[in-house]
């Protein structure tokens, strides 16, 4: 029963609607409209959770105690945090573009909204099924970039001006080794549906036999999320807070929570790529495949958590650096051996 339960769901609304004599492509609008709102709800929760989540790992790390008065155990410390950014006032410049400034803070969940769209969160549970998923999802992600492009400009300040140029810069840079991480995996299972790739992982997961994928992957995911050791974006010390400069209020809200929604998406595609999706293992099928998918997700976002109360920031230099000199280079060693060891793998007809 809950291996099925959103499956059913949305059976028992299509025989809801299916019920009032309308077309069943009226039908299925509504239906894709519901799922996109369930999306969007879920990315939303989720990045509230993350935030006190956040606050308890670095204070366990820490040995402090973290939010421990607002609500049991500090649980509303972040509702209480979003009522006080509400009541506080939006102050745009006096030479800014209003439109855009306002814009980009609302835009900024669209990409994360539409990427989880395609991801299957369990079995026969991705809300739309593309055959090129995997393509559709790199194309949107990576839209991010100009949203972060836009507040920054749309600012009219320089500080704000050059953290976007870092937002630009940083998240093209790790882009490349992102998608060449994964590159390897698509040869491997020859499709770029998300099913497929799943599927392939059903007795092995991609994280051992595709190991070094994985590390770059997973080096330059956190890297596109802006996430320390990578966060040079928000340098306080000396851009002051990046392309977010001049947005208070419920505008930085958005921004500060789709950093939390961004690493939703990346965990959630390593958990796709490389961790077998909601494939259960040790055989343990008798927890349902949506379960498997969100502890997965849940293991790698505490790991994001761990490296950002580990190690310091490097410098932008290293952080560039890294990207080209180092990671490019492994990537494409890695697609170079995938591509012998197939040929191997063929040529002894296993």
């Amino acid at each position: 029963m809950l291996e099925n339960l959103f499956v059913g769901v949305a059976q028992w609304l299509r025989a809801l609607l299916g019920g009032f004599g309308a077309p069943v492509e009226i039908n299925e609008a509504i239906v894709m409209l519901v799922k996109l709102v369930a999306i969007l709800v879920f990315i939303l929760v989720n990045a509230l959770w993350l935030v006190y989540m956040e606050r308890k790992v670095a204070a366990y790390m820490q040995a402090r105690i973290g939010p421990n008065r607002v609500g049991p155990k500090g649980l509303l410390q972040t509702t209480a945090d979003i009522g006080k950014l509400i009541s506080k006032e939006i102050i745009i410049p006096k030479k800014a573009d209003l439109a855009l400034f306002l814009l980009s803070p609302v835009l900024i969940f669209v990409p994360t909204l539409m990427v989880f769209a395609v991801i299957p969160l369990g079995k026969n549970m991705a809300a739309i099924d593309m055959n090129i998923g995997v393509f559709y999802l790199l194309a949107i992600a990576s839209l991010s970039t100009l949203i972060f492009w836009i507040g920054g400009w749309a600012s009219n300040s320089k500080y704000s001006l050059i953290g976007a140029m870092r937002v630009v810069a940083q998240m093209v840079s790790y882009e490349l080794p992102l998608v060449l991480g994964i590159l390897g995996v698509i040869m491997i299972v020859g499709s770029l549906n998300m099913n497929d790739i799943i599927a392939a992982q059903e007795h092995t997961w991609f994280i051992f036999t595709q190991p070094i994928a994985f590390l770059i992957y997973f080096i330059a995911a956190v890297a596109e999320t802006n996430r320390c050791p990578f966060d040079l974006v928000e340098g306080e010390s000396e851009i002051i807070n990046g392309p977010y400069t001049e947005y208070g209020g419920m505008a930085f809200a958005m921004f500060f929570l789709a950093e939390y929604a961004n690493m939703l998406v990346i965990c959630a595609m390593a958990t796709v790529f490389f961790f077998g999706g909601w494939h259960a293992p040790f055989g343990l099928i008798f927890i349902p495949s949506w379960v498997w998918f969100f502890l997965k997700m849940y293991v790698l976002m505490f790991l994001v958590m761990q490296l950002r109360w580990t190690y310091p920031r490097i410098r932008v230099d290293q952080l560039m650096g890294f990207s080209w000199k180092i990671l490019v280079p492994l990537a494409l060693a890695n697609i170079f051996i995938t591509g012998i060891g197939m040929k191997i793998y063929q040529a002894m007809g296993w």
